[in-house]
């Protein structure tokens, strides 16, 4: 399978996936890394691939604060997003990948195929992560803690299927996993992965894995 993943912005730096990914027993799956995705993708680029996983809010990349969508210059949008998915695209939206709309800066189109936004965070600390349900998605995934950013969102699609919660002293405890059916797509929601910790967990990278195939319909 190969997987076109997203990476890279103000706040969340690509080199922490890309050593999250080095350390990953990928077995079947092939990621072809994009970092600055407003002047690289464009929907037949998206099409070529199995899954596509977003880790990148909504700056150009970690060097340029810049908005990534701006009408007539950007080829793959929020509108572009939705209807990827909406036609049968597979899309897996990780941490950073929450924070394109919401209140501050909306984008109504993202936000409709993601199926909640991004609000806050408390400092870093450690957090619990607990399956809740079992699926395709969390099969083999047993609880794990690292120190980590809380995710406090909102979710905005009344059809999510949550199987993941996060818990945390100043966090509570919130969904931090979720996945959703949009048009003839796939989509799934990890809030977890803002540190190297995290994305060098065995039971976050079966996380992934699992909902990379789910939302590819592998």
């Amino acid at each position: 399978m190969n997987v076109l993943l997203l990476c890279d912005d103000t706040w969340h730096p690509a080199e922490i996936i890309e050593r999250g990914l080095e350390a990953m027993e990928k077995e079947e799956l092939v990621f072809h890394v994009v970092k600055t995705a407003k002047d690289i993708l464009t929907p037949e680029m998206v099409r070529e691939y199995d899954a596509l996983v977003n880790c990148h809010g909504s700056a150009i990349n970690a060097s340029n604060s810049a908005p990534w969508f701006e009408k007539g210059v950007t080829e793959f949008g929020p509108e572009e997003f939705r209807d990827h998915v909406s036609r049968g695209g597979g899309l897996v939206v990780v941490h950073s990948g929450l924070t394109i709309g919401g209140e501050a800066e909306p984008q109504p189109a993202y936000t409709e195929v993601a199926g909640g936004y991004f609000i806050s965070h408390p400092p870093r600390e450690t957090t619990h992560v607990r399956v809740t349900a079992e699926n395709e998605i969390t099969r083999g995934v047993r609880d794990f803690s690292e120190r980590d950013e809380h995710y406090q969102i909102a979710i905005t699609a009344r059809d999510i299927e949550p199987f993941l919660e996060t818990a945390s002293d100043h966090g509570g405890v919130t969904i931090s996993g979720y996945r959703r059916y949009f048009g003839r797509g796939r989509v799934v929601a990890l809030t977890p992965g803002h540190t190297l910790g995290v994305w060098k967990n065995p039971e976050f990278q079966k996380l992934l894995k699992n909902a990379i195939r789910w939302a590819a319909g592998k």
